[in-house]
């Protein structure tokens, strides 16, 4: 089943539950995808990449979001930004736990040989190839500097 027609049938349950939350996260997926289709000015399907790209766009915002208003102290206006992300983050591929990322990110060095931060370019290149959708690139830069470090 593609993301759209799996997120069409997430959209319904949520109108019948009345979850609001849920189904604010789910018109947001479906509005930035259309908005993505139209934008190239092609109505074709997006491929999983653009997908997965798509969904971990909106999930650090709503997690920067978060930060932000916690910060401030409203606390009532980063829940619901939370909940979101846990909606939007059912729709992405599993993410790594930090000894598996830290194991592939590992390899990559010595794949590449590389051995001080200069050669941290090189590192997130390929990670970031690699473990597209597994794991964000916050995650990825900071077990890149420890490992390189």
């Amino acid at each position: 089943m593609s993301l759209q027609q799996n997120l069409m049938v997430k959209i319904k349950e949520a109108m019948k539950s009345k979850d609001k939350v849920a189904l604010e996260s789910l018109r947001a997926i479906k509005s930035e995808i259309l908005l993505a289709q139209t934008k190239t000015g092609a109505t074709e399907e997006l491929t999983e990449d653009e997908e997965i790209k798509l969904l971990q766009r909106l999930v650090k915002q709503r997690k920067d979001s978060a930060v932000l208003y916690k910060e401030q102290g409203r606390a009532d206006l980063a829940d619901p930004e939370l909940a979101q992300v846990a909606i939007i983050s059912q729709f992405l591929p599993e993410q790594l736990d930090q000894v598996a990322l830290n194991k592939i990110i590992a390899d990559i060095i010595a794949k590449v040989g590389a051995t001080s931060m200069k050669d941290m370019g090189k590192v997130m290149g390929m990670a970031s190839k690699q473990l597209a959708g597994k794991a964000d690139g916050k995650a990825i830069s900071i077990a890149v500097k420890q490992l390189l470090e």
